[in-house]
C-alpha cells in the first residue's frame, strides 16, 4: 500500500506535488501547535507544584519567629592575616548545614575576585547558621572579617553588630601584631572573647607555648582556650558549643519599636542598594514603610532575608537578628553606613553609628581618557558605598585633567580598591604616588583669615605652603607594634632607626619572641617598610600600627623638573634629611622610565630654586653642531641637512 502511494506520488506533475507537500506541512504544523498549546497549558500547574514541593521546607526552616532573643548569638571571627579565619568559617557553615560538605569549600565567604586571587579577606561577610544544642535550636549570626591592618575599619564595623568574638591564633606562629590590635578592639567594645588556637595538626605546632602567650599578653586564662584544626574539622564542634554558652544574647525586645543599624551595604544593578542590618529592637515586615534617620526619607521594604551565606528571603526580621534589606534605594548616597532605620510612624533615637575612618594615605586618581570621567564617577560612587572607609575629594591636574583625591587606610587598601575598579567595573585609571596628610601652622594673618583656621591640612603636595608664611610644619606619627623572633632583633632595630623611629617599649612575650613598640613618622613606613621588615626577618615578623597624632618636623617640598618645567604630579613632601637621597633615586627611576627622544631631556630634582640631583636622557641623534663655534650659518645648516637626510640606521647614536 505504501509503495503504491509512493509510486503514484512520483508520477504526479510537479505543481500538484508542491500543493500536496504544502498541505502536509500545514497539517503537521497545526498538530504540533495543538500539542504545544496543550503542553504549555499544563506546564504552569506542574511548575507551581514543583516549586511548592521544593521550596516549602525552606520557608518553614526560615520561620524566624521561633527564635526569641535569648536563642540568638551574634559573633565575628577576628585574627591576624592567614591564621585560618575563612577556613574555620567554612567548617562552621558545613557543620550547621548552611553549605554542602565538599572538597571545593575553600574561602566560601570570600566572594570577590580580588580575594580569590590574593588569598586574603578584604570584605567582611555575614552568614546565618542554625545550630541544635541541648535540645534547642539556636540562630548564630557569623561575620568573617579581614586580617590585614589596612582593613581594620571593616573589623570595627563588624564588632558593632556582635556581642562576642572568636579570636583565632595560629598554633605555629603564635600571637602576632594584628592579634593584639583585634583583641583591644574587642576589649574596648566590651565583647565576650573566646580564644581559639588553630592549626594544631601542623608538625611544628606548639599550642602550649601559644596558650602561655595568650595568658601573658592578653590576660586570658589558659583554660578558656580551645584547640582546633579548622582544616581537618578537629574540635570545631566545641567552638559552636562555646559560642552558645559563653557569648551573651543581644539586648533588645520584640515589643520595642523597630530600630535597626545599617553596618554594611552594596549596590545591585537591578534592585538598587542592598543594606545589611542588625535589628536592635522590634520587628520589621515585608511591605512596611521605614524611615532613614540620617536623611529623613521614607522607603517601602521590598525584600527581607538572611544570608546563609547566599540571600534567603523571609517575610520578617525580629530583634537581635542580622539580615539584609532591599527598600528601593536607587541612589548610592541614600545608604549611609551607620544609619538608623525605624518605622514611619514610630520615630526612635538614632544609634551612635561609627566613627568615620581616618585616611592614612592619599593618592590622586584620574581616568585614562577624560571621556570616561562620568562612567568612572558612577563606578567610584558604587564602590565607595561598599567600602565606606575611602574618602573622596574632587581634584584636577593640568596634565591628567579632572579626577579625585582619594584617602585610604593603607597602601594595600589602595591597591585593592584600584583592582576592584578594574575587575568589577572595567575602569582604567591613573594613580599618582601615595602621600600622607601633613599639617602646617600658618603665621600670616591674611592666610589664617582666608582658610578660617591657623592650622591647615595638606593632602596634595602641590598645595604645600611656602616656608615664609608658616610657623611650623607637622607630620603624622603612628605607634607601630612589631612581633618577631629575638634572633632578628638587631636587624629590625637598625631598620627602625633608619626610618627616624623612636623606641617606646620592648617586651619578651616568651623565651623566643619579642614585642617592640616604636613611634614612626607615617611617611617612612607607608611604602616599603613592611616588605623590608619581612625580608629582614625571613617572613617571621608581623607589623601593626595605630594613629599617634602629629609632631613638628623639618619638611620641604621637592619638585621634579623635565627640561626646566615642573611636573606637578611628581611633587613630593619629604624630610630635609632625606631630600638628596630621595631626589637622586627619583631622577634615576625617571631616567629608566622615560623613553629617549630626538632631543636631550634633563631630569632634575629641586628644592625651591636649588637643584639637588640631575640625570640626563640622551637624544637619539648626535649633536653635530657641537664643534661649530660661531662662523657662517650656512655651515650649520649644511650639517643639519646632512644629518636629516641620513637613514635612521646610519645615524650616529650616543650610548
Amino acid at each position: 500500500m505504501t509503495l503504491s502511494l509512493a509510486k503514484r506520488f512520483c508520477e504526479m506533475p510537479p505543481l500538484l506535488k508542491r500543493v500536496l507537500q504544502f498541505k502536509m506541512c500545514r497539517r503537521k504544523t497545526q498538530s504540533y501547535a495543538v500539542f504545544r498549546h496543550r503542553w504549555m497549558k499544563g506546564l504552569p500547574v506542574l511548575a507551581s507544584s514543583f516549586r511548592m514541593i521544593n521550596t516549602q521546607p525552606d520557608k518553614e526552616a526560615v520561620d524566624l519567629s521561633k527564635f526569641p532573643v535569648d536563642r540568638i548569638r551574634n559573633f565575628c571571627i577576628v585574627a591576624h592575616i592567614d591564621h585560618g579565619k575563612s577556613t574555620l568559617a567554612d567548617r562552621l557553615l558545613e557543620m550547621t548545614g548552611a553549605i554542602a560538605k565538599t572538597e571545593k569549600n575553600k574561602q566560601v565567604l570570600d566572594k570577590l575576585q580580588v580575594e580569590r586571587e590574593r588569598g586574603i579577606t578584604v570584605k567582611a561577610q555575614t552568614a546565618s547558621l542554625f545550630y541544635h544544642h541541648k535540645g534547642q535550636q539556636y540562630l548564630l549570626n557569623l561575620i568573617d572579617t579581614p586580617g590585614h591592618v589596612d582593613f581594620s575599619y571593616e573589623v570595627s564595623r563588624s564588632l558593632s553588630a556582635c556581642q562576642g568574638v572568636l579570636l583565632i591564633v595560629d598554633a605555629n606562629q603564635g600571637i602576632q601584631a594584628q592579634t593584639v590590635a583585634n583583641f583591644y578592639l574587642a576589649f574596648e567594645a566590651q565583647l565576650a572573647i573566646i580564644p581559639v588556637i588553630n592549626k594544631i595538626d601542623l608538625k611544628n605546632a606548639d599550642p602550649d607555648r601559644v596558650e602561655s602567650q595568650i595568658e601573658k599578653v592578653l590576660d586570658i586564662p589558659k583554660e578558656e582556650c580551645i584547640r582546633i584544626s579548622a582544616k581537618l574539622g578537629m574540635n570545631v564542634e566545641k567552638v559552636l558549643q562555646a559560642v552558645v554558652e559563653r557569648i551573651p544574647p543581644p539586648t533588645g525586645s520584640i515589643d520595642e519599636p523597630f530600630k535597626a543599624l545599617v553596618f554594611d551595604s552594596n549596590f545591585d544593578h537591578y534592585r538598587g542598594v542592598v543594606a545589611n542590618i542588625a535589628v536592635v529592637g522590634g520587628r520589621v515586615n515585608k511591605g512596611d514603610k521605614i524611615v532613614s534617620a540620617h536623611l529623613g526619607k521614607t522607603y517601602e521594604v521590598n525584600e527581607l532575608g538572611l544570608l546563609r551565606p547566599d540571600e534567603h528571603p523571609t517575610q520578617k526580621l525580629f530583634a537581635g537578628q542580622v539580615g539584609y534589606m532591599v527598600a528601593g534605594m536607587k541612589d548610592v548616597k541614600e545608604a549611609q553606613i551607620g544609619d538608623t532605620l525605624h518605622l514611619q510612624n514610630q520615630p526612635v533615637e538614632a544609634l551612635p553609628g561609627f566613627k568615620p575612618a581616618k585616611a592614612m594615605v592619599f593618592a590622586g586618581m584620574y581616568p585614562v581618557d577624560q571621556s570616561e570621567y562620568p562612567a568612572l564617577r558612577s563606578a567610584m560612587e558604587r564602590l565607595t558605598l561598599n567600602d565606606s572607609s575611602v574618602t573622596v575629594q574632587k581634584d584636577s591636574s593640568l596634565a591628567l585633567g579632572a579626577g579625585w583625591r582619594l584617602g585610604f587606610l593603607g597602601l594595600l587598601h589602595m591597591e585593592v580598591f584600584n583592582q576592584r575598579l578594574e575587575q568589577e567595573y572595567n575602569a582604567s585609571v591613573i594613580i599618582t604616588a601615595p602621600t600622607v596628610p601633613y599639617k602646617a601652622v600658618l603665621s600670616s594673618a591674611r592666610l589664617i583669615k582666608e582658610h578660617g583656621s591657623e592650622e591647615i591640612t595638606i593632602v596634595n603636595p602641590a598645595h604645600f605652603p611656602d616656608r615664609s608664611v608658616v610657623a611650623e610644619y607637622l607630620e603624622p606619627m603612628v605607634l607601630g607594634t612589631i612581633l618577631a623572633p629575638d634572633a632578628y632583633t638587631g636587624k629590625i632595630m637598625s631598620l627602625c632607626l633608619n626610618r627616624r623611629a623612636v623606641q617606646k617599649n620592648m617586651v619578651y612575650i616568651d623565651d623566643q619572641r619579642v614585642m617592640m613598640k616604636y613611634l614612626f613618622p607615617l611617611n617612612e613606613i607607608v611604602v616599603d617598610f613592611y616588605d623590608l621588615l619581612k625580608s629582614l626577618s625571613s617572613g617571621y615578623a608581623s607589623f601593626d600600627y595605630e594613629n599617634a597624632g602629629y609632631q613638628a618636623a623639618d619638611l620641604i617640598k621637592m619638585d621634579i623638573l623635565l627640561n626646566g618645567q615642573p611636573v606637578e604630579e611628581l611633587t613630593t613632601i619629604i624630610h630635609r634629611t632625606r631630600s638628596y637621597s630621595s631626589g637622586k633615586a627619583m631622577c634615576e627611576r625617571l631616567k629608566e622610565s622615560i623613553p629617549r627622544q630626538m632631543f636631550e631631556i634633563a631630569v632634575q630634582a629641586a628644592i625651591g630654586s636649588k637643584v639637588i640631583a640631575r640625570e640626563t636622557i640622551k637624544p637619539y641623534r648626535k649633536n653635530v653642531l657641537a664643534k661649530c663655534y660661531g662662523g657662517d650659518i650656512t655651515r650649520k645648516m649644511k650639517l643639519l641637512k646632512k644629518q636629516a637626510e641620513a637613514p635612521l640606521s646610519k645615524m650616529e647614536v650616543e650610548d
